[in-house]
């Protein structure tokens, strides 16, 4: 009776010390986040590998929803509203679900994010967005189930899936230009040097009114005392799309010589070609 006590207390105490042994994620979590404009984006996802089996069209079926990943559905969170297809997605969080096929998916934005896989029982008015995506052969094999974010625009972005030699990609919308316009409003309504410069820079690299540009970076330097060499270089390429090219070969010369003065090698050189482009050098 002794020998056997015994036996059970040290199998007891063996499969309480496995059990606190950590070992390697069959399918890892995965955290993406992502700045698409002003909108903050992050992916939560597990990663399961191919380990030599075949993935679409038999480990995940073709023609059937899918977790698009494993373990815990998929999420993505969207600090603003976003557009899919002509589809509004509120800011927020959703499960992204995928039903593969052999030249396209359909992606869905499911409101419902607490689900171990798939619903048990899917609802149609929880879908708040629905995409469908052409698949793109990969040459080799993505080993391990991927989701980016491709294609970085100030508008916009790509939310790509990838694994085994399977690509796919959903565009999506973001409301930067929206964001920006109604902050200069804002702002400008009792606004600093540093606001009409950030207004100025802005108008000027996307190519809206140069004169207002003009206006309002006149405006950000007469109220900055000691305007950097970064700064003067901004006024300088807005003076020169505005047709002002001799203001903008002087002001750009200032720039050149306070770059110098600070050691900042890629504004002289920046300073220096855009001179030797104006004809000053």
């Amino acid at each position: 009776m002794k020998k056997i006590l015994l036996f059970v207390s040290v199998a007891l105490v063996s499969f309480s010390m496995e059990a606190q042994i950590n070992t390697p994620a069959a399918s890892p979590s995965s955290t993406l986040k992502q700045t698409v404009g002003l909108t903050d984006v992050t992916i939560e996802y597990s990663r399961p590998s191919m380990r030599g089996r075949t993935i679409f069209g038999d480990l995940v079926p073709y023609n059937k929803i899918w977790r698009t990943g494993a373990n815990k559905n998929t999420t993505i969170d969207f600090s603003t509203d976003v557009t899919i297809d002509g589809q509004e997605l509120k800011a927020g969080s959703y499960a992204v679900f995928a039903t593969p096929g052999e030249s396209s998916w359909d992606i869905v934005f499911y409101s419902d994010t607490n689900n171990w896989g798939t619903p048990q029982n899917w609802d149609d008015s929880k879908v708040a967005a629905k995409s469908t995506a052409e698949v793109y052969s990969i040459p080799d094999n993505i080993e391990t189930f991927t989701i980016t974010i491709d294609d970085l625009k100030n508008d916009g972005a790509t939310l790509g899936i990838m694994w085994e030699k399977t690509y796919v990609g959903v565009k999506f919308e973001v409301p930067t230009d929206a964001a920006v316009m109604q902050n200069i409003a804002k702002v400008l309504d009792g606004p600093s040097g540093d606001d009409y410069y950030a207004a100025a820079v802005y108008y000027s690299s996307t190519g809206k009114d140069i004169n207002k540009a003009k206006e309002w970076m006149d405006k950000a330097m007469a109220m900055t005392k000691e305007p950097a060499f970064w700064q003067l270089r901004q006024q300088s390429l807005i003076l020169a799309k505005a047709g002002d090219k001799k203001a903008a070969i002087a002001t750009a010369k200032k720039s050149l010589a306070a770059a110098e003065a600070a050691g900042n090698a890629d504004y002289v050189k920046m300073n220096k070609d855009s001179l030797k482009e104006w004809g000053a050098m």
